[in-house]
């Protein structure tokens, strides 16, 4: 089973301690290093090969809930914007990285995609330090809906 249909799985049985809440499309869950604060993804549900095999409605619903987490992220964390990624390449089902960018990240990286970032080096998903926004953004979701 690949990593995405794993945590999918780990969510539908409350068992992914990086599940920030259910939506429509899918599953808005915790990046597992969090080297910019609030480094979130959503992982469809069920899970796809990608966004191409989703219908039409399904597309929308998908890329409304992208949008929602952004603005979740914007307003429990006062970034500068929003980047989105839908690659597929290392793990090839559909899920969409959501990274907060910050004014106080180095000139260097701010500018360029998260990718250049050590990845290795990265503090990972720790609750008793990001759970606390975990929490808020799960407020701000539900208030959404």
């Amino acid at each position: 089973m690949s990593l995405i249909s794993q945590r999918v799985e780990l969510a539908r049985q409350g068992a992914n301690d990086k599940v920030i809440c259910r939506m429509a499309s899918g599953w808005a869950v915790m990046g597992d290093v969090q080297f910019l604060e609030g480094y979130c993804l959503l992982l469809p549900d069920p899970v796809v090969a990608s966004l191409n095999d989703l219908d039409a409605q399904a597309r929308a619903t998908y890329l409304l809930d992208m949008a929602r987490i952004g603005d979740a992220l914007l307003e429990a964390t006062g970034a500068l914007r929003i980047n989105y990624e839908i690659l597929g390449n290392s793990e090839p089902e559909l899920h969409c990285h959501i990274f907060p960018r910050y004014a106080s990240e180095p000139e260097g990286k701010r500018r360029m995609p998260v990718w250049f970032y050590d990845w290795k080096t990265a503090p990972p998903y720790v609750e008793a330090e990001h759970g606390p926004l975990r929490q808020q953004l799960a407020r701000i979701l539900a208030g959404q809906l």
